[in-house]
Parts: C-alpha cells; sequence; structure tokens
C-alpha cells in the first residue's frame, strides 16, 4: 500500500509518499480501507519537529474514516463493509482520562496515524459513522468535532439559552457553533475576516465582532451582552487571547481550553476566575464513548460538518500548505 511517512525534514519536504507493507489485523483488531483524512493544527506542529525523536518514519494525522476491510479473530462487532472512524486516543475508550493514554494519540510519537491507504487498529477504537454522512465529512470528526463535544457539552454543559463564544473559524469553532445553535445557545464569533464572519452568522452566529477592527473585543462583547458575558468560551489562541477570555466570561461560566494557536507565552491573571465563580475546563480531544454520544447528537440533528476544501491524495502537502495560511473555514481533507 501506499502512505505518508515524515523522514526528519521539517516542514511539507519531510513528507514523503511511501510504498509499505499492508498491515494485518491480529486479534481484536480491525483493518480499515481509508477513504478520507482531515488535518488539524496539532498536524502542523508535529511536522514542524519532525527532527525531535519518535516521530521519523511516523504516519501522520490523527483523523480518518472508511471502510473495514478485514477483521482479526474475536472481533464481534464490527463485518467487513460497516463504515467506521477511529478516536483520536487509541487506547481512551470510557471513563476518565489517564496520562497513560498519551501514547496512544494516532499520528504522534508512538503511534502512526491515518495518512495511508490501510489502517490497522484495535477494533474497540473505533465508532461508527452516522448513515447521513460522506466519509469526507466523517474524517473532521475524531479531533475537532469530540474536543468541541467533550469540553462544552460533555464536562461544560452547554444548553438552551447559555451564550458561546468561539474564537476563529476552524474546525473545532465551527463544531462549537453548530452545536450551540442546535442546543439553542446564542453564539458570539470573532473573527479578523468580514467574509468569514458573514459565514458564521448565516451558520447560527447571533454577535459577530472583527477583532482588528475591534481589537478590544472582549469590551465590544461585554457591551453585546449587556455586561453579562459569556456563559461558554472555547478559547483557542492562547497567550494572544486568555486575558480577554477571563473578561468576557460570565458569572459562573466556563472557559474550555484547548488551544495554542498564539503560541506559549505568559501565564495569563486567573483571579477573576473566583470573584466570577468561573471554571477552566482543560480538554485534549475525547474518548470512545465521547464520540459515540457526538455521533447521537449529529445524527439526531442532522448537522454536517463545514468542508472548506478537499484534496487528492497527490496533494497532501498543498492540503498542510492550505492549512497552514490559516484561509480555511472548516475543515481541510485529503481524499483517498
Amino acid at each position: 500500500m501506499k502512505a505518508y511517512h515524515l523522514n526528519g525534514q521539517a516542514g511539507v519536504g519531510g513528507l514523503v509518499l511511501a510504498d509499505v507493507s499492508t498491515p494485518e489485523p491480529a486479534s481484536g483488531e480491525v483493518r480499515i480501507r481509508v477513504e478520507a483524512a482531515s488535518l488539524n493544527y496539532r498536524d502542523l506542529m508535529i511536522l514542524d519537529r519532525v527532527g525531535q525523536g519518535g516521530l521519523n518514519g511516523r504516519i501522520p494525522l490523527s483523523d480518518g474514516a472508511g471502510v473495514v476491510d478485514a477483521i482479526g479473530s474475536d472481533v464481534v462487532q464490527w463485518n467487513v463493509g460497516d463504515r467506521v472512524a477511529a478516536s483520536f486516543f487509541r487506547d481512551w475508550v470510557s471513563g476518565p482520562f489517564r496520562a497513560s493514554y498519551v501514547p496512544s494519540a494516532l499520528g504522534g510519537n508512538t503511534a502512526d496515524g491515518m495518512l495511508g491507504e490501510y489502517v490497522v487498529l484495535p477494533a474497540i477504537a473505533l465508532v461508527a459513522v452516522p448513515a447521513h454522512l460522506t466519509s469526507v465529512e466523517a474524517a473532521t470528526l475524531p479531533c475537532a468535532g469530540v474536543t468541541a463535544w467533550h469540553g462544552l457539552i460533555a464536562r461544560g454543559g452547554m444548553g438552551k439559552g447559555d451564550t458561546l463564544l468561539v474564537q476563529g473559524t476552524g474546525g473545532v469553532a465551527l463544531f462549537g457553533l453548530q452545536f450551540a445553535t442546535a442546543l439553542g445557545a446564542r453564539a458570539i464569533v470573532i473573527s479578523s475576516s468580514d467574509e468569514k464572519l458573514a459565514r458564521a452568522k448565516a451558520l447560527g452566529g447571533s454577535i459577530l465582532i472583527n477583532y482588528r477592527d475591534t481589537p478590544d473585543w472582549d469590551a465590544a462583547l461585554m457591551k453585546a451582552t449587556d455586561g453579562e458575558g459569556a456563559s461558554h468560551i472555547l478559547e483557542l489562541g492562547g497567550p494572544g487571547t486568555y486575558d480577554r477570555s477571563l473578561r468576557s466570561v460570565a458569572s459562573g461560566g466556563k472557559i474550555v481550553q484547548i488551544g495554542v494557536l498564539t503560541g506559549f507565552g505568559p501565564k495569563p491573571d486567573l483571579a477573576r476566575l473566583q470573584w466570577e465563580n468561573a471554571d477552566i475546563i482543560g480538554v485534549t480531544v475525547g474518548s470512545v464513548e465521547h464520540f459515540t454520544a457526538m455521533n447521537r447528537f449529529l445524527t439526531d440533528k442532522a448537522i454536517h460538518p463545514i468542508v472548506d476544501r478537499v484534496y487528492g491524495f497527490d496533494q497532501a502537502r498543498e492540503a498542510f500548505a492550505y492549512l497552514r495560511t490559516g484561509a480555511h473555514f472548516g475543515k481541510i481533507v485529503v481524499k483517498l
């Protein structure tokens, strides 16, 4: 089969298409014929540090969907021909997160990812693809979709009447926006692009703030909410946005901490959290159980993920380059 490998060179030059042996499923395992894989910001971070130990030779990308092609012995929950997606953490099936699950993150230091024609995974690490979604759409779910679900709903309890702030219009942000709209929550979207804000409005965004025109977007948010603030915040930016998020959170609100898009820097002053009785929820994706619950919700609400561009398998480098521009609205997918 063909698969992309990281060859030790940082940047897209380190992404190499190679011929490798097609894997065979052992007991308890399933082989998937991958039909689509999607990119996340994490994949750029991995691509840029491939010279570090453990990444050379690794197959990248955590997110993918396809069709069961072969099954090992003792597999009873899947049949050849079933449409499935892989969970981000191979070993996190249910229950609370444990540090021991970290090495099982697909496409990372110790576990191959989905950017190949076939992949073998434990049967318990897979979820059924919602019937109303294509494989291209399903490939966007494992990281961005599950992250938004886990943080905002499974742990954040977002529901009707709440107010959500989403930063930008990437994958996690738009899943959060779609979930809020489906639940009857109000959604505030900040972006540097009026065009993207207009598209976010069409998805249900009700308060739209261009942070280039309005650098003090936290003050604008408080004014637009009559001083109440946002009950839920998808904190995607990191040091460049965190202080403003803290000033934007409502009393008793929740900041779902996910991103480092502006890099790593000084720690923010968390004193306001105490006075507002607010919480920070740290989230790194989620479990198979979270993924399964989210898929039921997607099916019930007939939600389709937002896909910006689809690239061919031989265009994987172009897909990474486009992700780096930050011009995307939603997810970027490689179709096999």
